[in-house]
């Protein structure tokens, strides 16, 4: 069993700044990449910054210039920073862990979401 837990989110202002931290604990046997995605209200899910075990980053469009994913590989931990923050950004943020568990099964895991709000 693998557990993904996030912190962060909340309001911020357009042109404001949040960060949000996944954390990923249980029967962890490696982790392949970790990664953030966002659900708006009416949309689909979709990427937003996902990070590679070996380091290779991929980031969306949208999101280039302004967000930052980090790793940290010892911790299981996965940051994004969030900088110029529109209204658009407004979504359910999730944190994916894809890895393998100590039976070697390797499952995509999802967190259970965290509101990230852009209004003045």
């Amino acid at each position: 069993q693998v557990q993904v837990v996030e912190s962060g989110g909340g309001l911020a202002r357009p042109g404001g700044s949040l960060r949000l931290s996944c954390a990923a604990s249980g029967s962890i046997f490696s982790i392949i990449g970790m990664g953030w995605y966002r659900q708006a209200p009416g949309k689909q899910r979709e990427l937003v910054a996902i990070m590679a075990s070996g380091g290779s980053t991929t980031i969306a469009t949208s999101a280039k210039g302004r967000f930052t994913i980090s790793r940290d590989s010892a911790q299981n931990t996965v940051d994004l920073q969030m900088n110029s923050l529109k209204p658009e950004d407004t979504a359910v943020y999730y944190c994916k862990v894809i890895a393998r568990d100590t039976s070697w099964r390797q499952n995509d895991y999802w967190g259970q979401g965290t509101q990230v709000t852009v209004s003045s």
